[in-house]
């Protein structure tokens, strides 16, 4: 008789493409953050933080290591974007690039460490249900 796999279980996705991912859908949800509101709002924050949990749970057991950094470059890697092409989005219009991620990441801080400990939360779980 088979036992059915747990939630803890099921993620069997390679760590590159749970990065290409994770950095497609911060993307998408940016655009339509933008679309619908004109700037970086709460909705942005929280599809964030529901990201960083689905990426921790649909990733593989050996690459763990992968998503957990993922997180904080995710963020970092969006807001340089933003900052590259319109800075008054996360940050004062006459900002710099540096200066407008910096203060994209310090506004938007709650949502890095809240999806960062759920997703460090979730590896730790994981880890301890894996199978041998």
């Amino acid at each position: 008789m088979s036992q059915s796999r747990t939630l803890w279980e099921e993620g069997r996705e390679p760590g590159r493409q749970v990065v290409a991912l994770g950095l497609a859908l911060a993307l998408s949800v940016l655009v339509l953050d933008l679309a619908l509101v004109g700037r970086v709002s709460l909705f942005f924050d929280l599809s964030f933080i529901a990201l960083c949990l689905a990426l921790a749970l649909a990733v593989r057991p050996t690459d763990f290591f992968v998503v957990g950094v993922l997180p904080p470059l995710l963020m970092v890697a969006v807001f340089t974007l933003v900052a590259i092409a319109s800075p008054g989005l996360i940050a004062h219009p006459e900002d710099g690039v540096v200066q407008a991620v910096i203060s994209g990441l310090s506004r938007h801080s709650g949502a890095l460490v809240a999806g960062y400990a759920l997703c460090l939360g979730c590896l730790a779980v994981r880890q301890r249900f894996a199978r041998p």
